[in-house]
C-alpha cells in the first residue's frame, strides 16, 4: 500500500523530498560522514576516531557521535577498564551506508581536484 505523502501540487512536487532533507540534516554537518566512513572499516575507540580524523576536536567528535547514536546509526559501548574506554561501532542501519559512501568516494576521486598525494594505493580502502 502506497504511503500518502500529502500535498501533490506542482510546487510541492518540485521541492526536495523529506527523506533527502532528513539525510542532509544529519550528514550535511561537518565530520559526520567521515566518522561513519572510519567506522565502516571496524569499531573504534574514541581516541582512535580522533586520530583517524585530523582536525576534529574532542567536543565536536563527541557531539557528532551523540547525534549518530540518537539517529540509530552508531552504538556506544563502555569498556569498564581500567582504564575506562568508550568504543563505537555501526548498527545495521549504519552499515547499510557503506555502499553509498564508497560510491561517493569514487565520484570524488573522478570529479574533484585532489587535495594532495594522499596515502599509497596499498593503504587505501
Amino acid at each position: 500500500m502506497a504511503k500518502d505523502r500529502g500535498d501533490h501540487s506542482e510546487q510541492a512536487c518540485k521541492q526536495v523530498d523529506g527523506e533527502m532533507t532528513r539525510f542532509f540534516e544529519l550528514f550535511g554537518k561537518r565530520w559526520t560522514g567521515l566518522i561513519v566512513a572510519v567506522l565502516t572499516e571496524q569499531g573504534a575507540y574514541f581516541a582512535d576516531l580522533r586520530r583517524a580524523i585530523p582536525g576534529i576536536s574532542e567536543r565536536m567528535l563527541s557531539d557528532r557521535l551523540t547525534e549518530l547514536t540518537t539517529a540509530g546509526l552508531v552504538v556506544r559501548e563502555v569498556d569498564a577498564g581500567p582504564p575506562l574506554r568508550v568504543a563505537y561501532r555501526l548498527t545495521d542501519a549504519g552499515k547499510a551506508l557503506e555502499p553509498a559512501l564508497k560510491e561517493l568516494s569514487r565520484w570524488a576521486e573522478n570529479h574533484l581536484p585532489s587535495g594532495g598525494e594522499g596515502c599509497p594505493e596499498q593503504f587505501r580502502g
